[in-house]
């Protein structure tokens, strides 16, 4: 699959546990008939929504076959294959590719602060073994890690699966530069919920978001609108869902997107421990900010 066929509303996937916190792969499926009837561009599994950090080995490969079985190549899968090891994050990466996968995310993630050069080997050495692209994923606030243009551009520039970014680090100019310095060539995506105007504005080509599990609508008019260039459209669009995008962040992705699917009828369980549900409170709120986009 082409990096160029990649673009749009790409959504994050939860993954469901029951009452006694085992795996629900059948609200899974649920959850991802959702999105795609919402009309998402791309599935997401895994990642930070996903709570990909907190499942065993096994699950974690139970979560990732399920969802490209489910997904049946009628949407790009980019699966988030993230380890703390090289040789995990290949090991995830090859079992992505063969069960389907169209590109795979990496975010470099470490207990020790890793150097430059111990980050660009990282890549180096999964995409020298692997066949699908990869899309580099610079997140700082979960990862700890925060990836200068400089290293990007050279990590893209030497590994040549390495073909589009994931930019969350909501530093707007990140993305800017991005596009400067590769002469607008290298496909970069937004993470970071509050900053999708701006983003598509300057020059993104894809959102990476939680928010469509709740609100796909309003994720794909806003799309719609910066499409076709109705800067005014996209521009009230936006402000319209912010609120939401800002809760569902600060709350915390699992906590908050897992309520707000209960409180629109699917039930997905709480989050892993020592990630916690979202308190009545905050529920509370939640339900009115939905009623609210109603």
């Amino acid at each position: 699959m082409s990096t160029q066929s990649i673009h749009g509303i790409i959504g994050y996937t939860i993954t469901p546990f029951d009452s006694e916190g085992q795996l629900d792969l059948p609200a899974l499926g649920h959850s991802i008939e959702r999105l795609i009837d919402g009309g998402v561009h791309a599935i997401a599994p895994l990642g930070s929504t996903g709570e990909g950090a907190y499942l065993s080995e096994q699950e974690w490969e139970a979560v990732a076959e399920f969802t490209l079985t489910q997904v049946d190549r009628r949407i790009p899968t980019i699966v988030s294959v993230s380890d703390l090891t090289t040789a995990g994050t290949l090991r995830r990466a090859q079992f992505a590719e063969a069960h389907g996968a169209d590109a795979v995310m990496i975010l470099p993630i470490s207990y020790w602060k890793l150097s430059d050069e111990e980050i660009f080997e990282h890549y180096r050495a999964v995409g020298d073994n692997l066949g699908i692209p990869i899309m580099l994923y610079n997140n700082p606030g979960t990862s700890g890690i925060d990836m200068s243009v400089d290293l990007i551009m050279r990590i893209v520039n030497a590994v040549d699966n390495v073909t589009m970014v994931k930019e969350s680090t909501g530093d707007i100019q990140r993305m800017h530069q991005l596009n400067l310095r590769s002469q607008g060539q290298l496909p970069f995506y937004n993470g970071c919920n509050p900053m999708a105007l701006e983003a598509f504005v300057a020059g993104a080509k894809g959102w990476c978001t939680a928010a469509p599990n709740l609100i796909p609508d309003l994720n794909g008019q806003l799309y719609t609108a910066v499409n076709a260039g109705q800067w005014d459209e996209a521009k009230s669009l936006f402000y319209r869902q912010l609120p939401l995008l800002d809760f569902i962040l600060r709350g915390g992705l699992p906590s908050t997107v897992k309520a707000g699917l209960r409180l629109t009828g699917l039930e997905t369980g709480a989050p892993r421990p020592p990630l916690s549900a979202l308190n009545a409170e905050g529920c509370h709120r939640l339900q009115r900010i939905l009623d609210d986009l109603r």
